[in-house]
């Protein structure tokens, strides 16, 4: 069992060699702490599957060594699996205003507010979690109140980014300067642990500030009702859209859950409190068309969201030809079919779409190289550990931080565990991780059974055979079938299944289960020679 010792050692659970379900462990002294916990979202590759989160066996064998969930920012890819993962593991979290409220509001959905504590945490304030010193330092992102964490222990101090960029025009928040990080620096910083998203852009991020005149265009060149999209969860994005909505003369409507609740936690703790009032659904359709500005969510093609049902005529707000729907957000990749195809839809409405390859309306929330190469500068780190990224993105920002001077690189993915002190950083020991799924309510293994069969029905479909014996002799095969591409000759390809079948029934007698897997591949045979697919076939006896 791995306790840590004398020694300061870090450990990914999720995020070091993806983008997303960040989860990361720090251990010294006989304990540990996380920072984060997130998930992704699923994919083709996990049919039915919305949430996939890490899969926690490491430190739930060790939760009793577990002090505290320390949650850097509100992003799902850094809290999402809290409600599903966080009471098992038994501790309090710990995470500034907005994220806090952002968690209360999914612990109270799932009924846990009384079994998982929640520590408020200010901004820039420092607290003890055992051997470990931690102070939040706020840093700008695409969310508010977003906190590095910088990490006292007795071998060594640790700056973990969480999502990070420069902006001089923020908007809403205030991020420290780089006097604040460069005194930093000077006190010393051992391991910078650090966003490796954009590690390849070559260019700034960009400021949120920089958004207004170019969403202002878009929005003012409109001849009909428009819909903006963007990301829910950026408060500083949606004061711009609330700004350009009063510059156009236009009344704000709010279509999403998610919008919703991030513009009412915004609220409760201070921000928006200028945001202009809304209107429902029912009274932005009253409204002339170009007297309206709708906030939607679906940016990223989520097929339930607000746009996705509004291109499909699914929603209350109806779109006509010549509305205009904003993209004020960038393509995630993977997304660009499920993108594409409601574009096609609006296309096909002729609703125009604008997106930020035709004008300046979105900028990221993670550092391009000058951001980077900054940042660097005012901390000077002597190691590099790189994570939130793909492996390329990883490999990347430990090559361009050797170019730029920082002493030490080292690159780990999830499961590496890492010794960072004393001594040289290296990997010491490989432990499990993995993924788990949230399949209805259920948390199952990634690879395991159920997916696995699902993933093969999903490929080859089903075949049901009932097989009924009267005493010992055959006497019929029933069979149907789902997902098998057999369309116009149904009869003659059940005909041949249940000859099949029944040859094999009435074939040398034999028990049960051997019978039954006669059955099976007699009938799965038919269906291979008939189609090029092996479908699951399930037998069932039934003795009368």
């Amino acid at each position: 069992m791995t306790t840590p010792g004398k020694e300061l050692l870090f450990l990914a659970l999720g995020g070091s060699g993806e983008i997303g379900m960040n989860a990361n462990l720090y251990g010294c002294d006989g304990k540990w702490i996380m920072l984060d916990l997130g998930v992704t979202f699923g994919t083709h590759d996990y049919p039915g599957i919305d949430i996939i989160m890490p899969d926690l066996e490491f430190i739930e064998d060790r939760k009793k060594d577990l002090l505290g969930i320390v949650l850097t920012h509100g992003h799902e890819d850094h809290i999402g699996a809290l409600p599903y993962l966080a009471a098992d593991l038994g501790v309090p979290l710990y995470a500034n205003r907005f994220t806090a409220g952002l968690i209360a509001g999914k612990l109270i959905e799932e009924g846990l507010e009384k079994q998982v504590k929640v520590h408020v945490v200010d901004i820039d304030a420092k607290f003890q979690l055992g051997p470990f010193g931690i102070r939040f330092l706020p840093l700008a992102h695409s969310i508010l109140e977003m906190s590095a964490a910088v990490i006292d222990t007795p071998y060594g101090r640790v700056f973990h980014t969480g999502d990070w960029k420069l902006d001089d025009d923020p908007v809403l928040g205030t991020p420290s300067s780089a006097a604040a990080l460069t005194k930093l620096g000077d006190e010393g910083i051992d391991v910078l642990v650090g966003d490796s998203t954009n590690a390849f852009n070559p260019e700034a991020s960009g400021s949120e500030g920089g958004l207004f005149d170019g969403l202002l265009a878009a929005v003012g060149a409109a001849k009909g009702r428009v819909i903006v999209t963007t990301f829910a969860s950026n408060a500083a994005r949606l004061k711009t859209l609330g700004e350009v909505a009063k510059a156009t003369g236009r009344t704000l409507c709010v279509a999403g859950r998610s919008l919703d609740r991030i513009l009412g936690v915004a609220r409760s703790v201070g921000y928006l409190e200028d945001f202009p009032p809304t209107v429902d659904f029912d009274e932005a359709m009253r409204l002339p068309r170009n007297k309206v500005m709708v906030i939607a969510t679906g940016g990223q093609g989520e097929p339930r969201a607000a746009l996705a049902r509004m291109a499909a005529d699914g929603h209350q707000i109806k779109l006509e030809a010549g509305d205009t729907v904003v993209f004020s957000s960038k393509q995630i990749p993977g997304n660009e079919v499920a993108i594409g195809r409601i574009m096609n839809q609006l296309a096909a409405k002729d609703v125009l779409t604008v997106t930020e390859k035709q004008a300046h309306i979105h900028v990221s929330g993670h550092p391009g190289q000058p951001e980077l190469a900054a940042l660097y500068g005012w901390l000077r780190p002597n190691l590099v550990v790189p994570v939130h990224g793909e492996i390329r993105h990883m490999h990347e920002q430990a090559r361009f931080a050797l170019e730029r001077g920082v002493p030490d690189a080292l690159i780990q993915e999830n499961g590496d565990l890492v010794r960072l002190a004393p001594g040289p950083a290296k990997i010491v020991e490989r432990v499990h991780s993995g993924r788990l799924i949230l399949d209805g309510d259920v948390i199952l293994p990634a690879d395991g059974e159920t997916i696995n069969e699902r993933r093969k029905l999903s490929l080859h479909g089903h075949i049901t055979v009932a097989v009924i014996f009267t005493g010992k002799r055959f006497t019929e095969a029933a069979i149907s079938y789902r997902g098998v591409p057999v369309e116009d000759e149904r009869e003659a390809f059940i005909d041949e299944m249940r000859e099949a079948a029944q040859q094999a029934a009435t074939g040398p007698a034999r028990d049960e289960e051997k019978l039954r897997e006669a059955i099976r591949l007699g009938v799965r045979r038919i269906a291979t020679d008939w189609t090029g697919k092996k479908p699951v076939v399930d037998v069932m006896l039934v003795t009368i």
